[in-house]
């Protein structure tokens, strides 16, 4: 084995640096080099080399009194972890809902990075052909309307409208199968996720596309409203019209 792994398959390195962070979360008020060396058990030369790297990340942050607290990152992603659970704590049941409405499978798309985006929720419809994706998978942002919703919303400034919060995709990413999708914002018209209605395309007849796309929008809307967002008004459209 090398060295640089632990038993367990780990990088021996990342294990402590996490051990460091995890110790100094731990604790009420910021550490001495020495309070960390005795509580992690690690030599202090070690401890300093890696908070080279934990301070760089923003993860550690060395006050002017020489003790270490946990930096500014660490507070983002304390921030991320809260906002991606209510995320997932609000729209659950909005896609369980819309399931027992006869849609066809319910998904929540996040974006994960410049090529994919990660279906963070699923919920298979009652159908006995499904599209086959679930919780976990990434998928191509570039593809797809849940894709493509993200890709024109995702940190570009655009302004949600009732013309561009929803999207239809046929075939796109698999020849057989369809999506609708409407996109779900937090406060400040920041995207948070985008709900999608996908099945076979068979299925996606036109009486069938204008019913789920307005399910599909509705329930984008109320997931929008619980999440500290303000959605496009239907209104706004009957009267721009």
């Amino acid at each position: 084995m090398n060295s640089s792994q632990t038993s367990e398959g780990g990088v021996a390195a990342v294990d402590r640096a996490l051990d460091i962070v995890r110790t100094v979360a731990l604790h009420a008020k910021p550490m001495s080099l020495a309070d960390l060396a005795r509580a992690t058990g690690f030599y202090k030369s070690t401890i300093l080399r890696l908070m080279a790297s934990l301070e760089k990340a923003a993860f550690i942050a060395r006050r002017n009194d020489g003790r270490y607290c946990l930096g500014p990152y660490a507070h983002q992603l304390g921030r991320a972890y809260e906002a991606t659970h209510h995320l997932v704590e609000t729209v659950r049941p909005i896609l369980l809902d819309l399931v027992d409405r006869g849609t066809e499978s319910a998904s929540l798309h996040v974006y994960h990075n410049s090529r994919f985006r990660q279906c963070l929720l699923r919920v298979d419809s009652r159908h006995s052909i499904l599209d086959r994706i679930a919780t976990g998978d990434l998928l191509p942002l570039d593809r797809g309307a849940a894709g493509r919703l993200i890709q024109t919303f995702h940190r570009q400034g655009a302004r949600p409208s009732l013309s561009n919060v929803s999207a239809l995709s046929m075939g796109e990413r698999d020849p057989d199968c369809a999506a609708v999708a409407s996109a779900v914002f937090g406060i400040g018209n920041e995207l948070l996720g985008v709900i999608s209605l996908s099945g076979p395309r068979e299925r996606f007849t036109p009486a069938a596309i204008e019913t789920m796309s307005d399910l599909c929008l509705s329930a984008a809307a109320q997931a929008t409203a619980l999440l500290g967002g303000q959605y496009p008004s239907r209104q706004e459209k009957a009267l721009s019209a």
